[in-house]
């Protein structure tokens, strides 16, 4: 393992201190505990609070700032963070307006995540992600994963937060934006978490996992590696066939890096996926190519399909100012 840290144990804590410090402009680090929080946050309006693992960054403390999260919880890489750590992000967050928890779909980030909410004492609701197409449980969840899917969630409901939405009109419109977006990821080779020190997983120089999760869990099957429009046409094929004839109008789509693959190869990927979803009778109105929730080094990608509305393409395109997704600013 070849890794540019100091030691394992102190991996996340210097690494969030020195995004803290990158990014002081966005962002601080919490006084009570350490996790992401807004630099200035907006009196009265309801916070947008979520986290998971590290090892998927940008995720999700990339994402804090305005027009989207108010604060992420980070926990050790590819671990949820402890109830007492949530507990800390939701009373610095709150500003008045109540804490909408987006948690994605996996049993000890659900777990934790709602049992912070109950010991919060606070007007606190919940937005589980699970847009995960490629196997309906696995060895992190009881029914699909949450996945790259999450940042849809959080950019839309970030800018509804910003108009002034309550808690529960906010709870109701992530519920549906969940409900209208799927991804399915692939992997060209394994991950490597520090405290392991080797790759989580084997794969073949000529195989490939169809399927894969954001913590390299495996996927439908493994194969033998094909090009690119092959594959493509597999992921789309998968997304199409679980959205139905709701996948016929005006999307969003979202190719996303797992942080070992090159943004040439990305974009790449985007053209195949492109065709295949407009083949498929879909409109690509909106789209974002990169590295925006990572395995650690993982080589591969995944694609994600959003449906769109009017009301939720101008809630995509409303101004963000976070560390790793910017406009409108």
């Amino acid at each position: 393992m070849k890794k540019l840290i100091n030691a394992v144990e102190d991996v996340v804590k210097e690494s969030l201190a020195g995004f803290c410090s990158a990014h002081s402009d966005i962002v601080r680090l919490g006084e009570a505990a350490p996790f992401v929080l807004r630099r200035h946050l907006k009196r009265g309006k309801v916070a947008l609070v979520s986290g998971g693992g590290s090892g998927h960054e940008p995720l999700h403390g990339g994402f804090v700032g305005e027009g989207m999260l108010d604060a992420a919880v980070p926990g050790q890489v590819f671990t949820s963070p402890t109830p007492d750590l949530i507990i800390a992000a939701i009373e610095a967050a709150d500003t008045g307006g109540g804490v909408l928890l987006i948690v994605k779909n996996y049993e000890g980030d659900v777990m934790n995540f709602d049992m912070a909410r109950e010991m919060s004492g606070k007007s606190v609701a919940t937005v589980i992600t699970d847009d995960d197409v490629a196997v309906e449980t696995s060895t992190y969840s009881t029914g699909r994963r949450g996945v790259a899917g999450t940042l849809i969630v959080e950019k839309i409901l970030g800018a509804a937060a910003e108009q002034g939405r309550s808690l529960a009109e906010l709870k109701a419109l992530g519920d549906r934006v969940n409900a209208a977006t799927r991804s399915i990821g692939i992997a060209l080779t394994s991950c490597t978490v520090p405290a392991a020190g080797k790759p989580t997983f084997e794969l073949g120089d000529d195989e490939m996992e169809v399927g894969v999760g954001i913590h390299g869990e495996p996927g439908r099957r493994r194969v033998k590696l094909r090009p690119a429009k092959e594959i493509a046409a597999e992921m789309v094929g998968a997304i199409t066939a679980d959205l139905g004839a709701r996948a016929r109008g005006d999307v969003i789509l979202l190719i996303n890096g797992f942080g070992g693959t090159p943004l040439s190869e990305l974009y790449l990927m985007y053209n195949d996926v492109r065709h295949g979803v407009e083949a498929a009778g879909g409109t690509v109105a909106r789209s974002l190519v990169g590295n925006f929730v990572t395995s650690l080094d993982m080589a591969g990608c995944s694609a994600t399909v959003s449906l769109l509305d009017e009301e939720l393409r101008r809630l995509w395109d409303a101004p963000v100012h976070t560390a790793a997704l910017r406009w409108g600013i």
